[in-house]
């Protein structure tokens, strides 16, 4: 008697987790969902005090080979764009910093031929952290369309020595990480974002009503810039590009704002990114359920971080079924609150069906909802981490 033959479903080998993050990136099946939390200065900090000093590739890709999770690197030491790093001709950087009772005042002037323009900003002094803090901009570098005019009328082009220091750090990184996940680091923010900070947040949501003319011509020449950015580093060694959407989010703009004044400019940097080779990873951390729509239109290749109430208005489910067929989605597993209070047994059943709702049909990478703070307990971590995995796989 010759039994019927029974067919099994073929087995994913065990891919590398660079070889994991690419296959989902590319919206493909790989053998389990990436695992990748959010590390950045102040959970190493907190993990590595005895450190003086870190650094979001290499102490990262240490955490990262210790705690067996795959890796997105997001450095930022090239988030701050070339003519915020260097003088260029007709263009002089002036820095200046203070320090004291705990917090970190900075200025910078930047001379052009026909204006001086000057940024403040501060924020606390954190240790080995700093690097990793946000600056609260206490002046914004432009204050009127004379500023804006010769911000724009000066601003320097990329040249070698700017497109030199790209591919060696890049090259750097990717000699750190190797297979133990992809290069992820900051671009100088999305196009209203970085224009949000050179004028100031609450004016530049006015601008286009005040004056369209001088909103959309700021807004143009610096996506000219960006994309020009983005396609240099379409030489080197990173594998996706970060951009900061927050500020346009769907606590502060809705969808007909977002697609007349911000969605031309954000697709003209995405758009650019996706030509030069690379991932865009898109982060906004906030309220984002009424920008579905935009975002499927943009086409980024990954929304981050997917958050849930307090902090943002999203269900993974809800975004997995609006736009995950198209977009992958990187979240969202709370790190403010739960995270670090719940029991590693909560955490392991919190994971677990956050993962069954992201996983169907893949373009999903489990995370955290922003990056791992301070006194979040490694137990807790571990437990995310290995429950994220197991339920995680994909045969």
């Amino acid at each position: 008697m010759i039994l019927p033959t029974m067919i099994l479903p073929k087995r994913i080998m065990q891919m590398t987790p660079r070889e994991r993050l690419l296959t989902t990136l590319r919206g493909q099946i790989a053998d389990r969902v990436p695992v990748s939390p959010f590390v950045q200065e102040e959970y190493l900090s907190f993990y590595y005090p005895q450190k003086p000093k870190l650094d979001r590739v290499i102490d990262a890709t240490e955490l990262a080979n210790e705690l067996d999770f795959d890796l997105m690197a997001k450095h930022r030491a090239l988030e701050p764009p070339h003519f915020f790093r260097r003088s260029h001709p007709n263009w002089e950087l002036r820095r200046g910093e203070t320090r004291g009772d705990g917090m970190i005042k900075r200025r910078l002037e930047i001379v052009t031929p026909t204006r001086t323009l000057v940024q403040e900003e501060t924020g606390p002094d954190s240790g080995a952290a700093t690097t990793g803090v946000r600056f609260h901009v206490t002046r914004t570098l432009l204050h009127d369309a004379d500023d804006a005019e010769a911000f724009l009328k000066w601003l320097p082009a990329l040249d070698d020595e700017d497109r030199r220091f790209m591919r060696e750090t890049a090259e750097a990184w990717r000699h750190v990480i190797g297979d133990r996940g992809v290069l992820a680091p900051w671009g100088f923010a999305g196009v209203f974002n970085f224009c949000s900070d050179l004028c100031g947040m609450d004016n530049f949501y006015m601008a286009p009503y005040m004056d369209e003319a001088a909103y959309r011509a700021l807004m143009s020449g610096v996506a000219d810039t960006m994309c020009a950015y983005s396609a240099a580093l379409g030489e080197t060694a990173i594998d996706c590009i970060g951009i900061q959407g927050h500020m346009a989010g769907g606590s502060t703009t809705g969808p007909d704002f977002f697609r007349q004044f911000v969605q031309p400019y954000e697709k003209r940097m995405i758009d650019a990114i996706h030509a030069a080779g690379k991932f865009s990873v898109y982060h906004n951390c906030g309220c984002a359920k009424i920008l579905y729509g935009n975002y499927r239109e943009l086409g980024m290749t990954v929304w981050e971080t997917v958050s849930e109430p307090p902090r943002g208005d999203n269900k993974l489910a809800d975004a997995k079924a609006a736009i995950g067929d198209r977009i992958c989605l990187l979240g969202n597993l709370d790190h403010v609150d739960f995270l670090k209070r719940a029991t590693p047994q909560e955490v392991d059943a919190a994971t677990r069906a956050i993962v069954r709702a992201g996983k169907p049909g893949g373009r999903y990478i489990f995370s955290t909802s922003d990056y791992l703070e301070k006194n979040t307990p490694r137990k807790n971590v571990v437990a995310m981490i290995e429950a994220a995995k197991d339920e995680g796989r994909y045969r």
